[in-house]
């Protein structure tokens, strides 16, 4: 039985895949995530509107991988959404790259993009594409 803190198999199974420089797509409920893809492994964890969040799945990924690279949808009014520092405060100095909303979309329909994952994130602008860093 496992006893980390990420348990769910899909992900963990395409997690054990991923290699440097690899990418992971956690998005929000409002995300197209079947139209806005390559060829990624897609799951949708959403139970509820707003459950689970973005941050509890990245809370999850942070504790078993580690990532170099952290790129958000930037709003087209260039506001900062609020979950953006909650993004900051769990990556220790890494600073998100910011991508207007159609370069965000290019950039997750690469093949590098091995896993999609849909949640019931409720808050906007709460998509997350990470680069898988080294051990």
């Amino acid at each position: 039985m496992l006893t980390g803190k990420l348990i769910h198999p899909d992900i963990i199974s395409a997690l054990a895949f991923c290699g440097h420089g690899d990418k992971i797509l956690i998005a929000d409920g409002n995300y197209p995530l079947d139209s806005k893809t390559s060829d990624a492994q897609l799951v949708y964890l959403g139970l509820t509107p707003g459950s689970p969040t973005v941050t509890e799945v990245l809370d999850a990924l942070l504790s078993c991988a580690n990532f170099e690279k952290a790129e958000v949808m930037q709003p087209e009014d260039g506001s900062t959404p609020e979950i953006f520092a909650e993004f900051e405060q769990r990556f220790d100095g890494l600073v998100l790259e910011r991508l207007g909303r159609y370069e965000f979309y290019d950039a997750c329909c690469v093949p590098a993009v091995r896993l999609a994952i849909s949640t019931g994130e409720k808050r906007t602008y709460a998509n997350l594409l990470l680069t898988v860093g080294v051990a």
